[in-house]
């Protein structure tokens, strides 16, 4: 039985049965993380976060803002490996459909009046909805195992191998080329409509601001959903599917829920990537960007939101800082790192980090 009583200082306590129920699952039995050492590191690392353009240069937070496009992914990714134990290697697939559709959206409509804010979520939903159509025929059709990760690289290998060969001049939405192999550029970036003119979000320090609300919203709401009861099903799913059936769950729309969800925040990182950097190409959802993802959870921990959001942050650092001083040895550490994840650390680096860091506690500040 789950203790209901949060101690906020020596002394005093807060009975959780007080609290809004959606406010009271931010802590619960699937993420961890709870008590007042957490939530005080939460909002030191917020506040952090919050100062950091003021003492960094514009490529700097320029970088951060990008590192922060992926941790959409990655969390949805958390959800739909490592919550209901579905291994998907097609997150890219839905990434590059809502990036592509951004773009074909804003560069035939254009940007005025807050036009991208609708396009973004138009084209989050066409991948959400996507993802619910690869989903409902891989697990109503009892597709288990490696077979969802069979099948969803496929599908992102397909839209790869479709969209390069769009270089004709025939291949156009409107006025959106699709240009093939070389990609499609010059969408407008996020805007929001002000009173003295709109705010063009390019890469830079108001674009970083609104992806941190973004995260923060994400991140939050996701603790909330995940140690609901729909959190609970999809663990109890992950663990021992045919006792999950065996209680009266249908695990094929709960499957089905969090691969769509998962295809949402994917596409919330295709739109963002594309705003940013106003370019998409088919590469994109190729082989290596569909392994990155996973590498990414895997290093920092696939059960639990709070390891996989850190993790994906620290291994995108990393690459990219590989990427930039030794581009010859980027993929081959970081195949080294998810071997040794795998080997030694099966739980993710990060969340064991985050175990013993709880152990030398005494488990203050879970």
């Amino acid at each position: 039985m789950q203790n209901r009583d949060v101690t906020l200082t020596p002394g005093t306590k807060v009975d959780r049965k007080k609290l809004p129920i959606w406010l009271s699952r931010l802590e619960g039995p699937q993420t961890v993380g709870s008590g007042p050492g957490f939530w005080s590191l939460f909002v030191v690392a917020l506040i952090v976060a919050a100062l950091y353009p003021l003492f960094a240069n514009d490529y700097a937070v320029g970088n951060t803002a990008y590192f922060m496009v992926w941790t959409f992914m990655a969390m949805g990714l958390g959800v739909v490996w490592g919550y209901a134990g579905a291994l998907s290697f097609g997150q890219t697939a839905f990434f590059g459909l809502s990036g592509y559709a951004y773009g074909v959206l804003t560069i035939n409509f254009g940007s005025a009046y807050g036009f991208t804010l609708l396009s973004l979520l138009l084209a989050v939903a066409l991948g959400a909805l996507f993802a619910l159509l690869i989903g409902y025929f891989m697990f109503f059709g009892r597709i288990r195992g490696v077979f969802i990760g069979i099948v969803t690289l496929s599908v992102t290998l397909v839209l790869e191998a479709f969209m390069a060969q769009t270089a004709g001049p025939q291949w156009a939405i409107g006025s959106a080329r699709l240009n093939g192999f070389n990609g499609m550029s010059g969408m407008p970036p996020l805007t929001i409509p002000w009173f003295d003119g709109p705010i063009l979000l390019y890469a830079g320090t108001s674009l970083y601001y609104v992806l941190l609300g973004l995260v923060l919203f994400c991140y939050l709401g996701l603790r909330m959903l995940l140690n609901a009861p729909f959190g609970n099903v999809l663990v109890a799913i992950r663990e021992n599917p045919e006792r999950a059936e065996m209680l009266g769950y249908d695990i094929r729309i709960y499957q089905m829920l969090a691969f769509t969800l998962g295809g949402a925040l994917a596409g919330l990182s295709g739109v963002l990537y594309t705003a940013w950097g106003q370019y998409i190409t088919p590469s994109s959802m190729g082989l290596m960007s569909a392994a990155l993802p996973i590498v990414w959870v895997a290093v920092g921990g696939r059960s639990d939101i709070t390891a996989t959001l850190i993790g994906s942050l620290l291994v995108l650092a990393t690459f990219q800082s590989l990427t930039i001083y030794g581009s010859q040895y980027a993929l081959v550490v970081m195949g080294a790192l998810l071997l040794f994840t795998v080997l030694v650390t099966p739980n993710g680096l990060v969340l064991e980090a985050m175990h013993a860091i709880r152990r030398l506690t005494g488990g203050r500040g879970q």
